[in-house]
């Protein structure tokens, strides 16, 4: 039987134990890891085998281990290994290395790609210089490697792009990494084709960042095409390994349209591009003969009047040119079974579930069982499932949490491991009939020796009935006869889940710090976050802001019902969507909050870029009122308390126009606000001076929340 602890009662009890443990605000930071529980290091089934291989404590050893027997051999080691390495590619640890049959490994140093024989002990060196590459593709049954320099392809040391035109990239994820594309490069089954994905930004902005690190400071160029202007071109190019010809695929539609989630079938000869309109309302899934190029049909069409959005490829069954597709077209993130040599329409829908399917991750081909990742009932889980192709589905997971999974190649066992709010770490194998196998790890909580806040889960109701989930730290010395000020940590945005039934609930260590000072820290996923259904997460098209605010807002009500709440010490802080939602807050609702502590904000969603902008915005011209409705520069002179914004000097993905123009508006209309600069970083503040900015942020709120 399943368990799912809304409050954590093994928490509770432990909290009679002597916590002689301190953490500094900035030890809260650079610890995140450290007092993460313990797992088993570089799990991995080995080839064709029923066995197992972990790496040593120190990652200078990979050890093997068998269900014959309990005995572990050691598979080799890292000193092994670095005596006949070259120079350039001698290793500082084990990890990341994968099994390519029972005899050999795999590695890939960053500098240098080789194999290694267990049986001879010789090393074989597939691929030295990759420290000056960037996107490194390597084909494991080929050996052949693929990889981008600057803004063209190459395969093994040839160029197959000579671009010099810097507008034309290819190789490099496009659509700014929307709709899941992660990368630009894709090898075919058998490695005899690479496709790569381009974009021509000749028509997209030019954007100006400032490198102050040069005398005088000097101008980084980036592309950036903001909501209802000119977007990039894409297409796909296929290069033909044997030929040494490339020919493209262009979108069908307009020139704008998105070609996302590429797949090559199985038997090399066609494609699969998900093509995605501009308005991302339609899309169609087609096939391309990738000989010539030409389209051959469409397999799937799906159409919304919010939007569409494709975000997991084709996956194939073994050597057939059928595939599982993932659409939420009934409501909920679905698999459906599509015949490839079957007509438009003919797709066979088969889970049906009322709630998500999150991924895809394995599937037994022999027993044609199809491994996947799902919430379950309970959107805070990430449950395993297993289905046939009739959709006879049954949950393989036995306990409620969040879960990780690796089925062996013969089918016969998988790897389970999971964290709950009552579980810092478990790890187990399992038989495919359920019998556990043997027991890997089970890791205490590393917390339990420090003074913390703890964290529980719980549900509330937003104003149209809907149940949100929450989460909420208290001190390890929580008294409800004392009243506590209040920290909301708020993200709120589409694609995130805050609050999940894993280890701390999904906290960051500093808000159990900021607990331990004697604060409530609460965070809740409101309407439009992720892991919930298009009809929850779509209510924000079209007016981002809103909806999020009413739900957080709910949630304020909700702190302020707790006799141990204090109502006029409460402050917001977030981060890029979190952000909007923190400078929306104070600004939209004045008076709530005291304070309030804004990083990476969005301010206006005419600044943002096309492809997530105007999904869930439309363009700027087809919903004015929706773009000057949460418009933040209209409510600045509404603005009560304090508030600090914070920004990335070159920040490419919130750019700093946002907050420069909030600050401008701010200046014009007489109101006094802070700002805080964090030269030459990016989006997030990260490395040790990520410790910097949660004291800033941390400090700040502690001291003007009275």
């Amino acid at each position: 039987m399943r368990h799912l602890l809304l409050v954590p009662i093994a928490f509770c009890l432990l909290q009679a134990r002597a916590q002689s443990k301190t953490l500094t605000v900035t030890e809260s930071v650079l610890k995140q890891r450290a007092l993460m529980p313990q797992r088993t290091l570089g799990f991995s089934w080995v080839k064709n085998t029923d066995d197992y291989s972990l790496l040593s404590s120190d990652y200078r050893s990979i050890l093997v281990y068998s269900f014959a027997n309990d005995a572990e051999r050691v598979a080799c080691t890292l000193d092994e290994l670095n005596k006949i390495l070259p120079e350039n590619g001698k290793m500082q640890n084990l990890y990341g290395y994968e099994w390519l049959s029972k005899d050999e490994l795999l590695f890939n140093t960053g500098a240098v790609i080789f194999t290694y024989n267990l049986t001879s002990k010789s090393l074989s060196l597939k691929h030295e210089g990759l420290d000056a590459w960037e996107n490194v593709h390597y084909h494991k049954l080929s050996g052949k490697c693929a990889y981008t320099r600057d803004n063209n392809v190459y395969m093994n040391g040839v160029a197959v792009t000579k671009n010099t035109n810097k507008n034309i990239v290819s190789g490099q994820a496009i659509a700014r990494s929307e709709f899941g594309i992660q990368d630009g490069i894709f090898w075919s089954e058998k490695g005899n084709l690479l496709a790569f994905y381009q974009k021509d930004e000749s028509e997209v902005a030019d954007y100006p960042l400032l490198d102050i690190n040069t005398t005088p400071g000097s101008l980084l160029s980036i592309k950036y095409p903001m909501a209802g202007q000119t977007s990039e071109k894409p297409r796909v190019g296929i290069y033909n390994c044997k030929t040494k010809k490339t020919i493209f695929i262009k979108p069908s539609g307009n020139a704008d349209d998105y070609l996302t989630n590429f797949a090559f079938t199985p038997d090399e000869k066609y494609c699969i591009i998900a093509e995605v309109n501009r308005a991302q309302n339609e899309y169609w899934l087609n096939v391309f003969e990738v000989k010539s190029g030409k389209k051959i049909k469409t397999l799937w069409h799906e159409k919304n009047q919010k939007w569409v959005e494709p975000e997991h490829p084709a996956f194939f069954l073994g050597e057939s040119n059928d595939f599982l597709w993932m659409s939420e077209k009934d409501g909920f993130m679905n698999l459906y079974f599509v015949d490839f040599e079957g007509a438009l329409g003919s797709e066979k829908q088969i889970t049906k579930h009322p709630f998500v399917v999150k991924e895809i991750l394995e599937v037994d081909t022999t027993k044609k069982r199809i491994y996947y990742a799902t919430t379950g009932d309970n959107p805070c889980n990430t449950l395993i499932y297993s289905t046939d192709l009739l959709g006879n589905a049954q949950e393989v997971s036995r306990d409620e949490g969040v879960h990780r999974f690796d089925l062996s190649d013969n089918g016969i066992y998988y790897y389970d491991g999971y964290s709950s709010l009552s579980m810092p770490n478990q790890e187990m194998i399992y038989t495919n009939t359920g019998k556990m196998a043997r027991l890997l790890k089970e890791s205490p909580n590393p917390m339990n020796d420090y003074a913390l806040g703890k964290a529980e889960i719980g549900t509330l109701k937003a104003k149209d009935g809907t149940s949100l989930y929450y989460r909420l730290i208290k001190p390890s010395n929580f008294n409800p006869q004392t009243k506590y000020p209040v920290l909301v940590y708020v993200y709120g945005g589409p694609h995130a889940q805050m609050v999940t039934n894993s280890f701390n609930a999904g906290a960051n260590l500093w808000m159990n710090w900021l607990a331990e000072q004697g604060y409530l820290v609460f965070t809740l996923d409101n309407r439009g976050s992720a892991e919930r259904g298009f009809a929850f997460e779509s209510q924000i098209h079209r007016q981002l802001g809103t909806v999020e605010m009413e739900d957080q807002l709910s949630g304020v009500d909700f702190l302020k019902s707790l006799p141990y709440v204090d109502a006029k010490r409460m402050a917001v802080h977030g981060w890029s969507f979190g952000g909007f939602m923190t400078t929306s807050l104070m600004l939209r609702q004045p008076g709530v909050f005291t304070t309030g502590v804004a990083g990476g904000p969005v301010t206006d969603w005419k600044y943002y870029e096309v492809m997530y902008g105007e999904r869930y915005m439309d363009r700027p011209q087809e919903n004015p009122e929706g773009y000057a409705l949460n418009a933040l520069t209209k409510y600045t002179k509404d603005l009560k308390g304090k508030l600090m914004l914070i920004h990335g000097t070159v920040d490419d993905v919130v750019v700093m126009q946002h907050s420069y123009s909030l600050i401008k508006k701010f200046v014009e209309d007489g109101k006094q606000v802070d700002f805080f600069a964090y030269p030459m970083h990016k989006h997030n503040v990260v490395g040790k001076d990520r410790a910097h900015l949660m004291e800033k942020v941390l400090t700040y709120i502690m001291e003007n929340n009275r």
